[in-house]
């Protein structure tokens, strides 16, 4: 068909499509009814055969058909004027019942159903009425038969024509069910030969073969509906069917898991998809394949003439299959197309998390070490104004300052050191903590600072690394809003009891809301730091098996509670 015939038979389809029909059903009747030897008979039967290639099914208007194709229309169309015989007009009209009643279960359209089921019903009744009786030689015909199939059975086409269809369903393609019609086929081929069978054996009337075969028919339809779901404890023939049509799709089951348990083993992209397109290849229907990707391309298995292409994202396969590309087949390799490009994308974002992971743990180690550096720093700019402050006669009292407080710093310098080069291993040095509270107090000597009373105990240690951090986090903190506020006051409390609780509390502002909410869970904005000291020092703790949490947060009232995990 070329562009132009195409365009002619969508426009002929738009108009009204049940015209198509009732011409081309039209011109079957005269050439039937008035017998299928005349000139004029073969004359409409290339009529009929010239209108139902305008209104056929099976192929779209805008396609070309090829030699094979074209091939096939004449051969039929000189069977139809050639070789026009009652057995073969029978064949013809089980193909027509066929095509028609596939296309019932499909139309929504009231209108449009009613037409189709009085062209059903014509076919039907011409093909058991007329068309049958002329295979047998001794067949009589009635006055009533023949007044009936020649003029009475028109009357059905008439009313199919005079139906209007909207034009929004007359637009719509006709869509026939491979499987029904197939079924309609069968079941009418059985009716007619049953009928032929009983006929010939009996000897008797026709009419009573008919309803002979109609019982036969309807019985074994009626059994093989039981059969379908008996719900009797027997599966039944339906879940048998389905068993048996989903063990069709097994190789692409067995692929489906393979993909997942391989999604699991590998972590690299690329890997991980030549090792899938290497399983792809062992399909029954797959006879090569090619790809492209982002970072990777390459061709595994041979070429063929059978191929199809499809994309997912950034991924193009081309697959080279064994014969030709079915429907159902052109289905099954679209979704292996998109099942392996959906986990193609996921390894790629699992490859992006773990290098955003990896630049997260770097970033989250130099902040923390920062933190650190800065309180360090903040110690020795205490012991520098310590030592520009004194007189002549505090000289000793500097000394043994300067003689405490060095070496402490000097550790914790190295500790911090020690987590720079080795970020993975968690430092932890117990030490008593007699000696961590009055080392404390000794580096913090403001006059807005209150240190309570701590009753030692010999046998109780803390990790100095994890409460010199939290102190020291919570302490600048505090001094930050002093600083803003002379009459913010701190307090210091520490118990011993249950591996060590250290209290701060404060007299000024409260902590905002929205900043209280994710304080230890993420770093939050901050004016005077990196905003992730609170952060770090929080998960610092969780590991140590201590926890860090905002136990009070009123205006006056900000209370910071390290305690020990039960």
């Amino acid at each position: 068909m070329n562009a132009t015939t195409a365009g002619s038979q969508q426009k002929l389809m738009a108009s009204n499509p049940q015209i198509l029909l009732g011409g081309m059903l039209l011109a079957l009747h005269a050439a039937l009814a008035w017998g299928i030897d005349t000139i004029f008979s073969r004359a409409m039967l290339l009529v009929h055969f010239g209108i139902f290639l305008i209104w056929q099914p099976v192929w779209r208007g805008e396609r070309n058909l090829d030699s094979r194709q074209a091939f096939l229309v004449v051969i039929v169309g000189l069977l139809l004027a050639g070789w026009n015989n009652w057995w073969l007009m029978a064949v013809w009209l089980a193909v027509l019942f066929a095509l028609i009643g596939g296309n019932l279960f499909g139309i929504e359209q009231s209108r449009q159903r009613l037409a189709a089921l009085l062209a059903a019903l014509y076919l039907l009744t011409l093909l058991l009425v007329w068309v049958v009786p002329h295979l047998f030689t001794d067949q009589q015909y009635d006055t009533p038969v023949v007044v009936l199939v020649r003029y009475v059975l028109p009357v059905l086409l008439l009313a199919m024509i005079a139906i209007r269809v909207p034009v929004a369903v007359r637009a719509s393609p006709l869509a026939v069910d491979l499987f029904y019609s197939l079924m309609l086929f069968l079941l009418v081929t059985g009716l007619v030969l049953g009928s032929f069978v009983v006929k010939q054996i009996s000897h008797g009337d026709y009419s009573l073969a008919l309803a002979q075969s109609l019982m036969v028919m309807g019985l074994v339809l009626v059994t093989l509906s039981w059969l379908w779901n008996p719900h009797t404890g027997f599966t039944g023939i339906g879940h048998l069917l389905s068993r048996y049509l989903m063990s069709l799709g097994l190789p692409f089951e067995r692929w489906v898991k393979g993909l997942a348990d391989l999604a699991e083993r590998e972590r690299d992209p690329a890997r991980f998809l030549s090792l899938a397109l290497h399983d792809m290849c062992e399909l029954p229907w797959v006879a090569g394949l090619s790809w492209h990707a982002a970072h990777s391309s390459g061709e595994l298995g041979a070429r063929s003439r059978f191929q199809a292409e499809y994309a997912f994202q950034d991924l193009t396969l081309t697959f080279h299959t064994k014969w030709s590309l079915s429907p159902s087949l052109l289905l099954h390799l679209k979704l292996l197309t998109q099942m392996l490009g959906h986990f193609y994308e996921a390894k790629q974002r699992e490859e992006v998390q773990r290098t955003n992971a990896y630049t997260q743990a770097i970033y989250e180690t130099g902040a923390r070490l920062t933190h650190d550096v800065k309180n360090l720093l903040q110690s020795l700019r205490s012991l520098c104004a310590a030592a520009e402050t004194s007189s002549e006669s505090e000289a000793a009292a500097l000394q043994g300052l300067v003689k405490r407080q060095l070496p402490q710093i000097a550790q914790r310098l190295t500790v911090t050191l020690e987590k720079l080069q080795a970020p993975h291993q968690a430092a932890i040095s117990p030490v008593s903590a007699l000696s961590w509270w009055e080392g404390l107090k000794q580096r913090y000597t403001r006059g807005d600072i209150t240190f309570a009373e701590y009753k030692p105990r010999a046998d109780v240690v803390v990790p100095s690394e994890l409460f010199d951090s939290v102190t020291e986090n919570l302490l600048q903190n505090a001094i930050a809003k002093a600083q803003q506020d002379a009459n913010t006051k701190i307090t210091v409390t520490f118990d011993a009891a249950h591996g060590g609780c250290l209290t701060i509390r404060d007299s000024g502002a409260a902590v905002a809301k929205q900043v209280a909410a994710k304080l230890f869970s993420v770093p939050v904005p901050s004016r005077s730091g990196l905003g992730i000291g609170l952060y770090q020092a929080a998960r610092q703790a969780e590991q140590a098996g201590y926890s860090l949490t905002l136990v009070n947060n009123e205006a006056g009232n900000v209370c910071f509670e390290l305690r020990k995990i039960a």
